[in-house]
């Protein structure tokens, strides 16, 4: 059997090993693969039964044009780059990681909010250029800095991210209020449960760790920020298009949102004619979340028990069952 990772760089870099992959069939791993060149995406599949992939697209004509492709999973949560209602017509199950995040998504969420508090890579940065050794006082800031204790988070999307997020916000002396579709139990032990409109008038954090959904695209833009306490902070690393880029831009520029701590954008790389990027108070990282190699070992360890099960006729995280 031969199994295809189309682009594996980013999941492992080198510091990570294939070899339990590699010990379930024919292993063959690219770096990177197009994201627009389909017929790149074909030729590395080829004869594959098993192809994993991160980013690049898997549609249906790359479906129709390997009929060899029995088994796709996916190395992420998200599995918005393949076609997988097309995979089900086809008989092709397609899984994915669902859980492998958790910790790291929630601790760089709070990474995020604390840099906006304390803007501890520009003093540090300014430490090292000798603006403390010339300082004519003992200490210095640069901007404002901010206490969290007493505070109010607003959460967006209440699952396990937010929910750890939220615990680590209660630690710090917080309020936190939630919004979520689903609410439950142990959400309940953490947060009040708000509708959209009282979250965003009565949070002075707003983070979003929703799913991206038809219904949410956008919806941070300028008539959600109208409804915003002046000066709320938005931190945002669960998907770049929740937001409207441009309206995010111009509230920052004009101070209703104070500041933004970003770890995702609407389309990545980076555009270099984002609006954010030229923004007043916004801190934006290159979508690395998910990325300590405790959560990269998580994703390997679930791709290679996901062949497994398939292999066993089980298939498990099967995202496009109802289809199938």
């Amino acid at each position: 059997m031969k199994i295809v990772v189309l682009d594996g760089y980013t999941e492992n870099p080198g510091d990570l090993s294939w070899e339990e992959l590699g010990r379930l069939g024919e292993l063959t791993v690219y770096d990177r693969t197009s994201l627009t060149d389909e017929e790149e995406a074909i030729a590395r599949i080829g004869d594959a039964e098993v192809v994993f992939t991160n980013k690049t697209p898997i549609t249906k004509r790359v479906i129709d044009s390997c009929p060899g492709m029995r088994f796709i999973s996916l190395l992420a949560t998200g599995y918005n780059v393949v076609d997988f209602a097309y995979a089900a017509e086809k008989g092709i199950p397609v899984t994915n990681v669902p859980t492998y995040g958790t910790a790291s998504v929630s601790q760089f969420s709070i990474a995020l909010l604390l840099e906006v508090c304390h803007h501890i890579g520009h003093h540090d940065a300014s430490v090292h250029a000798g603006n403390w050794a010339n300082c004519i006082d003992w200490c210095y800031w640069d901007y404002p800095l901010i206490e969290l204790e007493g505070k109010t988070m607003g959460v967006v999307g209440f699952g396990r991210i937010g929910q750890a997020e939220g615990r680590v916000a209660r630690a710090l002396g917080m309020k936190v209020l939630a919004y979520d579709i689903y609410p439950n139990d142990s959400g309940r032990e953490i947060a009040e449960y708000v509708d959209l409109d009282t979250l965003l008038a009565q949070s002075d954090v707003i983070t979003l760790h929703c799913n991206l959904t038809p219904e949410n695209t956008g919806f941070i833009n300028k008539d959600s920020i109208a409804r915003m306490k002046d000066g709320v902070i938005l931190i945002n690393n669960a998907r770049g298009q929740l937001i409207n880029e441009q309206d995010v831009a111009d509230a920052l520029n004009s101070g209703k949102i104070g500041a933004a701590g970003l770890d995702v954008v609407y389309t990545e790389p980076i555009r270099a004619d984002n609006p954010l990027l030229n923004a007043k108070n916004c801190i934006i990282t290159p979508h690395i979340s998910w990325a300590p190699r405790e959560s990269r070992q998580r994703i390997m360890d679930c791709a290679v028990s996901n062949v497994k099960a398939y292999l066993a006729g089980r298939p498990v995280n099967v995202v496009n069952q109802q289809k199938l």
